[in-house]
């Protein structure tokens, strides 16, 4: 699976909080998020006249970026809920991981242990959440 085919499922499956994601999905999508942040912060900071002084065009990139930021957050729920799944492990976790998020210390742990749990390879096989999406079944997304 490269990037293209990762940010495409990810968007299919927006509201899809049933069934797994592999760590291929997750991982290409954060890589091509983060590319855009940075992007934006970029533009913001040369553009734009900086986070101090914003000029017309950096409150623009800044609304834009705002935007971008609310129009993902349920498919990124969603797709944090199907990698917990493809883990075994219930996707209610996503929940417990953003709540410990607002404690200070323990939010910057629960991430690293929440990004570490990301990169170790899902369940062989089929699990209580679906068939493994490895395995080559077709997950119903593009047919």
């Amino acid at each position: 699976m490269g990037m293209t085919e990762a940010i495409q499922l990810f968007f299919s499956r927006y509201t899809d909080f049933q069934g797994r994601s592999r760590r291929a999905e997750y991982w290409w999508f954060f890589l091509a998020y983060m590319i855009c942040v940075f992007v934006l912060a970029f533009l913001i900071g040369v553009i734009g006249g900086g986070f101090e002084s914003m000029n017309p065009i950096g409150m623009i990139v800044m609304g834009i970026a705002t935007l971008a930021g609310l129009a993902i957050i349920i498919p990124s729920i969603a797709l944090g809920v199907r990698r917990f799944h493809d883990l075994g492990q219930t996707g209610w976790l996503v929940l417990v991981f953003a709540i410990l998020a607002a404690i200070p210390l323990l939010g910057l742990l629960s991430m690293i242990a929440q990004l570490i749990w990301f990169a170790m390879p899902g369940t062989t096989g089929p699990n209580k959440y679906g068939p493994d999406p490895k395995s080559g079944h077709d997950v119903g997304v593009f047919s």
